[in-house]
């Protein structure tokens, strides 16, 4: 197979692809480049960060198969890749516990003042005695999106004594029975936002949930707060949520993703002193890429020998040309 990865991938993975396979790879390259590339390729590999629009698979009239190395599509023009019967096959499920984990770590951060309390000591103050902290234990988790990742953060935060709520777009009642289970209580997105002391935020980016967290949805937050998103940069009003941080309204935010990204961007929040920032390494463990890598060439491998239908609905197994 004629295969283009457009996106960083783990080196073990593309070394087994090129085994077999004629594989290009263009990693933090100029769009133009990506476009010069595609014009022959059967597979494309890609994650967050390169837009997969028309234009893009118009160039591309043999692409049979893309793999999303993770599982957002906002950068994907689903429609198209549904017109044109290309087989899609996304990888959610590694990167679960990575973002779960993630999003635990991030509270730890808020509640215990870790980024000032390093920042003071390294210029010398002893703030022992000046730092409040909290305990995550007995505090109100409300998660917005409880799906795969924010179950499995649900799972994690009751395993430390934290009670987990949350809102997910499926509240069927098979749904809801099965988060019981994890110990997740399903209510509504205002319940979640209101009786949470933290706020966790798993949803997808659509045309439904940009700025889900606007300034309405931060003036429900329970006084003292804090916000967590490690979902999509454009699901938080990052002008409202510096309102809601500057007038006290909310205690704090941790934000694993942001509405602007890359190389010399700077976020409006980066001088607030209760904020903390990563660069969009939720799923960015080492453990998590070797399993993404190992899953893309399963996929791979296992659209080469045909052995399931290309244009097959959605299934546990299968591939699927359905968003």
């Amino acid at each position: 197979m004629k295969i283009l990865i457009a996106s960083h991938l783990q080196q073990s993975a593309i070394h087994r692809l090129q085994q077999h396979h004629d594989v290009i790879c263009t990693f933090d390259q100029p769009t133009a480049d990506l476009f010069s590339l595609v014009h022959d390729r059967e597979v494309l590999v890609f994650r967050s960060g390169v837009e997969i629009g028309r234009l893009l698979m118009d160039r591309a009239p043999n692409l049979k198969l893309l793999v999303r190395a993770g599982c957002g599509l906002d950068n994907l023009d689903a429609e198209y890749v549904c017109k044109r019967g290309i087989a899609l096959q996304r990888i959610s499920e590694p990167a679960a516990q990575a973002v779960a984990e993630m999003a635990l770590a991030l509270m730890f951060g808020l509640a215990r003042n870790i980024r000032q309390a390093d920042a003071m000591l390294r210029h010398g103050h002893w703030a022992k005695d000046k730092l409040e902290g909290h305990l995550l234990a007995g505090k109100v988790l409300g998660i917005v999106g409880a799906g795969n990742i924010g179950s499995r953060l649900g799972v994690l935060a009751s395993m430390i004594g934290m009670e987990p709520i949350g809102c997910t777009a499926d509240s069927t009642r098979s749904v809801v029975q099965a988060l019981r289970d994890k110990g997740i209580t399903i209510v509504d997105f205002d319940t979640v936002l209101g009786d949470a002391d933290f706020v966790s935020i798993h949803v997808p980016l659509t045309d439904s949930t940009r700025n889900l967290i606007n300034g309405r949805a931060l003036s429900l937050m329970k006084e003292g707060s804090y916000l967590i998103n490690l979902a999509r940069g454009g699901v938080v009003d990052e002008a409202e949520l510096h309102t809601a941080l500057t007038s006290g309204r909310i205690a704090g935010a941790a934000l694993d993703v942001h509405e602007h990204e890359g190389q010399g961007k700077i976020s409006p929040l980066a001088q607030l002193p209760n904020v903390l920032l990563t660069p969009h390494i939720g799923a960015s463990t080492v453990e998590t890429q070797q399993q993404i890598g190992m899953r893309v060439v399963e996929i791979v491998e296992a659209f080469v020998q045909q052995s399931l239908p290309v244009a097959r609905r959605e299934t546990e197994v299968g591939f699927t040309v359905t968003v």
